[in-house]
């Protein structure tokens, strides 16, 4: 009996033991899975941010990453700003930028490893080189590239932080296959106008009649005549010279102009990417399921595009929900109405063939077909036998239709070119391509006498040279009647570049994604070539939309309106500036433009088809005083936006 006592006595106590055990152990993945690791960002400094020890967050990961393609974070942010999410190595620290799609919700954020260890991918601008899309959220590439050996901790910054949001991190892991992306929250990401379901903003959509209303106000406003000065095609009455039935350029008491078919002077105040039903895509089936991102579809056949059966557009359905199977029509004679009633004179860049062809506004186009995106980071391989007839055939086709339209105003040839400052690397590229193409022996034939930095750059620029002028000859040929308007650069080149566009172009044209418009490199230019010049694309945003802030950012709604202002009267006071692409005519996509992710708040219109009224405001009053800018009677609006900043690498510092 003692014996019998004994045995479950001390069986008791093993069970209470291992009992005691499993409870510990069921207590450490509690509190394992409920740690998070969090960040409070200050929006009053500059960069805000912190660094973790990864051994705080998962002990067991290791150190040399060399042999994992992807880590994953499981991660909430609470804003959709882009933020970076970089770590420390032996070899230093390196980043990239991030913007999660989900702001405020959990998710799972897969980030490819060869983003930190290598270069970007060539493509042919840069948008196409530095933004990378995921499913739950967006990179944009940028700092070092460094070996991931010694990595011990992880840095998470904001530029700028914009209403002191925040972070949490909850998990790391490595993975050598692609562990996909998840969307842990069970709020859907857009509601049923394709507005954030996840945010809350004052003008916000919530009935449908509360939007008719909004709709049925702004027709109203339409209505009531505004005085621009404007000519028929947009020029100013009471400023006029020759005209030679086509848009031309002039320089008159040492300001360049447009001139109007007419002979009126003229600047353009044009917007990008002009088109009925933009910026409510959403792709459902990317790879993967993404209908769980919606709180409810379109009913079936409204909002959806044969050529596209895998998105859905909610800015098509918002139309038809607002004009009715007349929509196709109806859309694009409202963008008419808009632009007439803002004073925007000028179709830009990128814009609808529907809205260009109803002949109501000057426009402007990209040649197309010019072997450009068949090329290396962009540069055609011009030694190619058929490279001169391939581009006659090209430039005919996109000119042929518009050759005697006086509504045109002039092409650009090209888009934001990856390669400058990148011509040794564009060698390596080209020398690395398995089929023997002629620039290929070409490039071979020229390092032969010796290969060197300075003989590399001359390659590139003699080769793009021919580009140049092969593509100028081409539409001389066969449209004499319009401007070149030249390649819309991202980055304004070396005075040896602008030296081969004075000789083919026109005008010189470039994108200049900044706070104040960049009135030095504006001042080389005109001493360099004295050509007239465009800024192709510019603009501002914020993130109270659910989308991201764009490349620069401020305050608020209302401030865009005043950076509207202030970017573009500064611009054209330079007597050199003839016109101005704002991009874009509507919001980005909330979950990502398909090819690249990009989802900026940097339109003039949202997705539910309702103008921003502060970027109304500023434009109809900067259209209203540009003449006078531009011949210096008035000064430029000079008060700065409130929270502007750009798109700038975050320096290499830490606020501690």
């Amino acid at each position: 009996m003692n014996k019998i006592k004994y045995a479950i006595e001390n069986n008791f106590l093993l069970f209470v033991i291992v009992l005691a055990v499993v409870g510990m152990s069921f207590l450490g993945c509690d509190e394992s899975v409920d740690k998070s690791f969090k960040i409070q960002f200050d929006s009053t400094k500059t960069v805000s941010g912190e660094k973790f020890a990864l051994k705080d967050i998962n002990p067991e990961l290791e150190t040399n990453w060399s042999d994992y393609n992807f880590v994953l974070l499981e991660m909430m942010i609470s804003t959709p700003q882009r933020f970076q999410v970089g770590f420390t190595t032996d070899s230093g620290y390196n980043d990239l930028r991030v913007m999660s799609y989900a702001p405020g919700g959990w998710i799972k954020q897969a980030i490819p490893l060869r983003f930190y260890r290598q270069l970007p991918d060539a493509a042919n601008d840069i948008a196409g080189t530095m933004n990378k899309p995921r499913y739950t959220g967006w990179f944009n590439l940028g700092g070092d590239r460094v070996p991931l050996k010694g990595v011990d901790s992880i840095g998470i910054r904001m530029h700028a932080p914009i209403g002191n949001p925040s972070f949490e991190l909850r998990s790391i892991s490595l993975h050598k296959e692609d562990p996909g992306d998840e969307y842990l929250g069970e709020t859907p990401i857009v509601d049923e106008f394709g507005q954030s379901n996840l945010l809350h903003f004052d003008e916000k959509i919530k009935s449908l009649e509360q939007l008719e209303t909004a709709w049925k106000t702004e027709e109203e406003s339409l209505s009531e005549k505004e005085n621009f000065n404007y000519s028929k095609y947009g020029g100013y009455l009471n400023a006029k010279v020759e005209g030679t039935g086509f848009f031309r350029t002039q320089k008159v008491d040492g300001k360049w102009w447009f001139v109007d078919p007419e002979g009126y002077q003229f600047l353009s105040l044009g917007v990008d990417c002009v088109a009925p039903g933009n910026g409510g895509q959403v792709n459902r089936l990317d790879k993967r399921d993404r209908s769980g991102f919606i709180k409810k579809l379109p009913p079936e056949g409204m909002g959806y595009d044969p050529k596209t059966p895998n998105t859905v557009s909610f800015g098509t359905w918002n139309l038809h929900r607002r004009f009715g199977d007349e929509y196709p029509i109806k859309s694009r004679e409202m963008i008419i109405k808009r632009m007439s009633n803002w004073g925007l004179n000028t179709i830009a860049n990128w814009s609808s063939k529907e809205v260009i062809d109803m002949n109501q506004k000057p426009f402007m186009l990209q040649l197309s077909g010019l072997g450009i995106n068949e090329g290396v980071m962009g540069l055609v391989d011009v030694y190619a036998s058929d490279f001169q007839i391939k581009t006659e055939e090209a430039v005919k086709k996109t000119v042929s239709p518009y050759m005697d339209n006086k509504w045109l105003i002039g092409y650009f040839t090209g888009n934001e070119p990856s390669w400058l400052g990148q011509e040794s690397r564009l060698c390596d590229l080209i020398l690395a391509e398995n089929d023997d193409k002629p620039i290929k022996q070409a490039l071979i034939n020229h390092l032969a006498e010796g290969d060197t930095p300075e003989r590399r750059k001359a390659f590139i620029f003699d080769t793009f040279k021919i580009f140049l002028q092969t593509v100028e000859a081409s539409v001389r040929k066969y449209d004499p009647n319009h401007l070149t308007l030249g390649i819309r650069f991202g980055e304004v080149p070396e005075n040896e570049i602008l030296n081969m566009c004075k000789d083919v172009f026109d005008v010189f044209s470039f994108n200049a994604y900044e706070v104040v418009p960049p009135v030095e490199t504006m001042d080389r230019i005109s001493e360099v070539i004295d050509l007239p010049m465009l800024i192709g694309e510019y603009h501002t945003g914020n993130v109270n939309r659910g989308m991201a802030q764009a490349l620069v950012q401020v305050k608020n709604q209302e401030e865009r309106g005043v950076a509207y202002r202030h970017y573009t009267e500064q611009a054209f006071s330079h007597p050199g500036l003839i016109g101005v692409g704002y991009f874009q005519w509507a919001d980005q996509d909330l979950t990502g433009r398909s090819y690249d992710g990009e989802n900026y708040n940097c339109g003039i219109i949202d997705v539910t088809d309702r103008p921003y009224p502060h970027m109304v405001e500023a434009i109809k009053k900067t259209a209203k005083r540009l003449y006078d800018v531009h011949t210096e009677k008035l000064n430029p609006y000079d008060q700065k936006p409130l929270g502007a900043t750009g798109y700038e690498l975050i320096p290499d510092l830490w606020n501690e």
